[in-house]
């Protein structure tokens, strides 16, 4: 299945990508610490076929979690959550379709702790202000490109959520059955596709983000040529940032990835035309305009 296909379904919210069992391991592993005594919160995820459900479910006691909530959207139709507190299940129905908007979802979001799933990337800048306005912990999927959004960048930028242990991957996702392109089915009869620039986003501290990138190297006026329209040097791969240049530089947005707060200070991005105290416009070397940069400094 091409990546252009997927794209055109999340455009036209086509979200029903399911999250595999080995991405889900891979990323919540360094998070365990974090759940302990935890009400976890999957309102984005159908238990029938969510991995999500499957993991936190098959894995409460040995997280030690305090509860487990999962709801999902189903669309013009009533729909129900499910907990589990470690010995049963209750399913609950409810009156609306599952809507993480809705007045009884946001009840339920605000009865939980920390909220894990893949919600749908079409929704993502409403699903990030959510979180934010009612103080959530969380670990979810977007994609990499959101770090540029004008509601999601200041989030970055303030240090109000980063990029988790994987970022910029491609990740194969289960399809609805009413995909009719995919890139491989099983011997099941599932579909399968994959899309290329997944990260995890998160407000949960991991020893990844304090771990500082080896430098190697030097600086120099040819190799380093100045911005056009902002006072900063252009740093085409982020293994090319100079070890002894302190002042403003522009990085790839993939530098997120491998952010230390106490080696570099972010501040501003390059990625659109609008002008303001979080983005200074597109970056342009010599008339020539370059890829989307987020603006860091060396402490």
């Amino acid at each position: 299945m091409g990546n252009k296909n997927l794209h055109v379904a999340k455009k036209n919210k086509k979200d029903e990508f399911y999250t595999m069992m080995k991405d889900i391991e891979d990323e919540v592993k360094y998070y365990w610490d974090e759940l302990k005594g935890k009400k976890v919160l999957l309102n984005c995820d159908n238990p029938e076929k969510s991995n999500f459900w499957i993991y936190f479910k098959n894995n409460f006691k040995f997280l030690s979690l305090e509860r487990l909530t999962s709801t999902h959207y189903n669309e013009g139709e009533s729909t129900y959550k499910l907990e589990y507190d470690g010995e049963n299940i209750n399913k609950t129905q409810l009156d609306g379709d599952g809507d993480f908007r809705s007045d009884e979802s946001i009840e339920i979001l605000k009865e939980s702790d920390i909220v894990i799933t893949n919600p749908p990337f079409s929704l993502f800048r409403e699903y990030v202000a959510q979180l934010i306005e009612y103080n959530k912990d969380f670990l979810i999927m977007g994609n990499n490109n959101a770090v540029t959004y004008k509601e999601i960048f200041p989030l970055i930028k303030e240090e109000n959520m980063w990029l988790g242990h994987h970022a910029n991957k491609t990740m194969e996702f289960r399809l609805s059955d009413n995909y009719d392109k995919w890139d491989r089915i099983d011997e099941k009869g599932n579909k399968y596709g994959k899309v290329p620039a997944i990260s995890w986003f998160t407000n949960l501290d991991i020893d990844k983000r304090h771990e500082k990138l080896i430098l190697y190297k030097e600086y120099s006026e040819e190799e380093y040529p100045k911005y056009d329209n902002y006072d900063a040097i252009e740093v085409s791969r982020v293994a090319k940032i100079p070890k002894d240049y302190y002042k403003p530089m522009g990085v790839p947005i993939t530098f997120l990835n491998k952010h230390s707060k106490e080696q570099f200070k972010i501040l501003g991005q390059m990625a659109n035309t609008r002008v303001d105290e979080y983005n200074f416009g597109y970056p342009f070397v010599n008339g020539v305009r370059k890829y989307a940069r987020i603006i860091i400094q060396r402490l």
